[in-house]
């Protein structure tokens, strides 16, 4: 009798995982850094918004934008909402390569490190442009000469608005971005443990033997 042993490729092995605790602070602490650099990214290529300030012949101060810079209030805050989604998707393609560690543990790991890499890069930037074109008074501009008209640039906007709910999707969008992904990327794993035990770490199935052969009958 031929014994047939079905062999089974194991799956490449990703590079050594440290512990669990040390992993999760590892990705958390990356995201938090990240945060900072995108954030004086940000700043760094963020345009101001130019504003004309002028007095009217009843002596009321008015302000408006010059051309299309108050699509700057809209476009700006895009940007940095891009610069984290990107952050976003490739977070959990990167961690997910720590094969012993992928679970609902580095999930949550993500989720709260983008949660303040959004917050990092947001202070971050607003602070940058703030020290950089400063705080603009409208009613403080010096208007001289006649017709009484002044040039001034205003700092561009980190969030779409002021209100808790343009300021949360700002900071909650990247972490849902990057839970998504995490979890198309288990979806799309056959095993239950998600492939963080190597092939080669499961006990091997018991081989049977063949059976014994009968003696013969004189």
């Amino acid at each position: 009798m031929t014994e047939h042993v079905e062999t089974m490729t194991p799956e490449p092995v990703g590079p050594p995982a440290p512990s669990r605790p040390r992993g999760t602070g590892i990705a958390v602490l990356g995201l938090v850094l990240t945060g900072i650099v995108i954030g004086a990214l940000w700043a760094w290529i963020a345009p101001p918004i130019h504003v004309v300030v002028a007095m009217t012949r009843s002596g009321e101060r008015v302000h408006d934008y010059l051309g299309t810079e108050s699509d700057h209030f809209f476009d700006l805050p895009c940007l940095m909402l891009g610069l984290l989604t990107v952050l976003a998707v490739v977070t959990p393609v990167l961690v997910w390569q720590w094969r012993r560690l992928r679970g609902p543990a580095m999930v949550v790991a993500v989720s709260i490190g983008m949660v303040i890499a959004a917050v990092a890069a947001s202070g971050v930037g607003a602070l940058l442009v703030r020290l950089r074109y400063g705080a603009l008074n409208v009613d403080a501009v010096p208007l001289l000469g006649h017709p009484s008209v002044a040039y001034v640039v205003e700092a561009p906007p980190v969030f779409f608005g002021h209100g808790p709910l343009q300021v949360a999707i700002t900071l909650v969008w990247p972490a849902a971005i990057a839970a998504l992904v995490y979890a198309v990327l288990a979806a799309g794993n056959a095993r239950d443990d998600l492939g963080a035990v190597p092939l080669e770490d499961h006990s091997p199935p018991l081989a049977i033997e063949p059976d014994a052969p009968e003696a013969a009958v004189s």
